[in-house]
C-alpha cells in the first residue's frame, strides 16, 4: 500500500509593487517607528526590517537618508492630521468640533511617542522644512474651525472673512488644544479620552464667550453659532453648568446709573 503525500501549496505569485506603491510600503514602516519613538533613535536598518526589504532598497528610494525618510513620513503624517479636522458644515457647530477632536485624538493616541517628538522639537532632523510642515497642520487646522464658525480665514474673502481677533483666539485654541494633548500623553492619558474632548470643546466656547464681550465680529458670530446649537449639546451643557457659576458673581456687576 503506498501513501499519498499531500501536494504542496502552489508558490504564491510574486507581483513587483510599483515606485508609488514601494514608496508608500516605506513610509507606512517608517511612521510605525516614529509613532511610538523619537525620530532621531530610529535607524534606516529598523525601517528596513520593518518594510521586508533591503537598506539599499531604502536608499534608492530615499537617497537623502534618514532625513529625507523623515521629512516624507511627517508629510504623510501631516496630511493625515490635517484629514482630522476635515468635518461637513452639518450639525450644530460645537457637535463638529467634538468629532473633530474625537479624531485628533486619536491620532495622537496612536501617534504617542512621535507626536511628543514633533511638536516638542530637539530633534537631530529637525529642520526648517519640519518646522514648516508642522506650522502647515496648525495653519490648516486653524482654517477648518474659523470654517465651522462661519467665516474664512482668509483676510480677502469680503464679508465673510475672520476678523484679527477671531483669527488670534482660533489659533491660541489650537495651542491649547497641542499643550493639552502632550500633557494627557504625559499624564499617561489620564483623564480618558472623551473627558478630555468635552473640556476642549468648553474651552473653545468660553474662549469665544469671552472674545465676544469685546469684540463685535465675534460677539455677531457666537450669536449665529448659538442659534444652531442644541439644548442638549455642548453649548447648552455648559451654559447650564456655567450660569449658576457666574450668578454668584453678581456683586461684582457695577450698579445701574439712578433714574434722573
Amino acid at each position: 500500500m503506498t501513501s499519498t503525500a499531500a501536494a504542496p501549496p502552489p508558490p504564491r505569485a510574486y507581483r513587483r509593487l510599483s515606485v508609488e506603491e514601494r514608496r508608500a510600503q516605506l513610509l507606512v514602516a517608517a511612521l510605525g517607528l516614529f509613532a511610538h519613538r523619537a525620530p532621531d533613535e530610529v535607524s534606516l536598518d529598523e525601517v528596513a526590517v520593518a518594510a521586508g526589504v533591503s537598506r539599499p532598497l531604502v536608499y534608492r528610494y530615499f537617497p537623502g537618508g534618514r532625513q529625507q525618510l523623515y521629512e516624507a513620513a511627517l508629510g504623510s503624517a501631516a496630511d493625515e492630521l490635517k484629514l482630522c479636522f476635515t468635518e461637513p458644515p452639518v450639525g450644530p457647530p460645537t457637535e463638529r468640533v467634538a468629532r473633530v477632536l474625537d479624531r485628533y485624538l486619536r491620532f495622537v493616541d496612536e501617534h504617542d511617542t512621535g507626536f511628543s517628538a514633533l511638536l516638542r522639537g530637539g530633534s537631530v532632523v529637525e529642520t526648517s522644512r519640519t518646522t514648516s510642515i508642522v506650522d502647515g497642520v496648525r495653519r490648516a487646522a486653524a482654517e477648518e474651525i474659523i470654517s465651522h464658525l462661519g467665516r474664512i480665514g482668509g483676510a480677502d474673502a469680503g464679508e465673510r472673512s475672520a476678523g484679527p481677533r477671531l483669527r488670534m483666539m482660533v489659533r491660541s485654541w489650537i495651542a491649547a488644544v497641542e499643550a493639552a494633548s502632550l500633557i494627557w500623553l504625559d499624564e499617561g492619558k489620564r483623564p480618558p479620552a472623551a473627558e478630555l474632548r468635552g473640556w476642549l470643546v468648553d474651552h473653545l466656547i468660553a474662549l469665544l464667550a469671552a472674545t465676544a464681550a469685546t469684540d463685535e465680529e465675534t460677539a455677531a458670530v457666537v450669536r449665529d453659532l448659538l442659534a444652531l446649537e442644541a439644548p442638549g449639546g455642548p453649548a447648552g451643557r455648559l451654559a447650564d453648568l456655567v450660569i449658576p457659576v457666574v450668578a454668584d458673581a453678581a456683586h461684582l456687576l457695577a450698579p445701574a446709573p439712578a433714574a434722573d
